[in-house]
C-alpha cells in the first residue's frame, strides 16, 4: 500500500501476525511506551493479539510505500498439515515483547523483489504460489538474527490467549455487530456489559463505537483514495446514508466534503 502522510493505523486485536516492509520512506512503530524507527529497507513483524500498537508516518513532504505480509493460524495450520515450523513452537524464551524490528536484510529484499512482480502481474497467481511466497518468508524469518524473538512473537498465535473485556471491545469494534452479541462475546449479560463498560470508558457502548468508527472514517478519508461506501462498509457502518447522517453530525460536514479539504490541505 502507499501511505501519504500523514498517517497513522491503530492494530485491531486479532489472532494474527503481521510482517511489515518499508519499501520507500519510513514510518515509526509505537507499542506503549516503546517508539521505534523503521527506514526503508527494514521490516517489522508484530503479534496481533495483544492491542495498543500502531504504525505512523507524519513527515508531510515525503510518501511511503509498505508491503505486508498476514499470518493468519488457521491458514498456517492448513498448509502445514504435518507439523508446524519449529518457529511456531513454544520457544523457552519468556518474552512480553509482541514486536521485532527485521534490520536491513538482503535476502528478505529479494524476496520483496519477487513478491512486487506478482503484484504487478496478478493474473500469474495462484493458491499454490501463495503457498509457497508464505513458506518463503517463513523460512526467510527463521534464518535472521532475530530468530528467538520472531520465535516468541509468532508461537503466541498457537497458545491459548486469554482476552481481557477491553481487548474483546478493541478487537469488534469496526465489526458490523451489535451490542448484544458484543455482550456475548465477553459473557456478560447485557446489563452486566452496559456497566462494565461505563465504568471502563466512561461512556455508552454505543456512543464510544460510534465515535471510534466516525474517527477511524475520518482517518481513511484524509489518506486513502476508497470509495466512501468501502469506508463505511470497513468502519462497521452497514447503511451509507447512517454513516453519512452520523459523519456530518460530528464534523459538520460530508464525508465527500471532509476528504476534499484534507486533500487541499496537504
Amino acid at each position: 500500500m502507499e501511505l501519504k502522510p500523514p498517517f497513522e493505523f491503530a492494530f485491531p486485536v486479532s489472532e494474527q501476525a503481521c510482517f511489515l516492509y518499508m519499501l520507500k520512506g519510513a514510518m515509526q512503530y509505537q507499542f506503549e511506551d516503546d517508539h521505534i524507527h523503521i527506514p526503508a529497507s527494514h521490516s517489522l513483524l508484530l503479534n496481533c493479539i495483544n492491542s495498543g500498537k500502531q504504525i505512523k508516518q507524519s513527515k508531510a513532504n515525503r510518501n511511503g510505500e509498505i508491503v505486508i505480509v498476514t499470518f493468519h493460524p488457521d491458514i498456517l495450520r492448513k498448509i502445514y498439515e504435518r507439523e508446524l515450523p519449529l518457529l511456531f513452537q513454544p520457544s523457552n524464551k519468556i518474552t512480553n515483547q509482541s514486536g521485532a524490528k527485521i534490520n536491513n536484510d538482503f535476502l528478505i529484499q529479494k524476496y520483496i523483489e519477487g513478491l512486487l512482480f506478482y503484484f504487478e502481474n496478478p493474473s500469474l497467481v495462484n493458491d499454490e504460489i501463495l503457498i509457497l511466497k508464505l513458506k518463503e518468508i517463513i523460512l526467510l524469518l527463521s534464518q535472521t538474527q532475530e530468530v528467538e524473538t520472531i520465535q516468541v512473537i509468532l508461537s503466541q498465535l498457537f497458545s491459548p490467549a486469554a482476552y481481557t473485556f477491553k481487548q474483546i471491545i478493541e478487537a469488534n469494534l469496526f465489526s458490523q455487530i451489535g451490542i448484544e452479541t458484543l455482550a456475548q462475546k465477553t459473557n456478560l449479560s447485557l446489563s452486566s456489559f452496559k456497566r462494565e463498560f461505563k465504568k471502563l470508558y466512561d461512556d455508552s457502548p454505543a456512543n464510544y463505537i460510534k465515535t471510534k468508527r466516525l474517527e477511524r472514517a475520518a482517518e481513511l478519508l484524509a489518506v486513502s483514495g476508497e470509495r466512501i461506501t468501502d469506508i463505511a462498509l470497513d468502519c462497521g457502518f452497514n447503511d451509507l446514508a447512517n454513516f453519512t447522517k452520523s459523519f456530518h453530525d460530528k464534523y459538520k460536514v460530508s464525508p465527500t466534503n471532509y476528504r476534499l479539504k484534507q486533500n487541499s490541505q496537504q
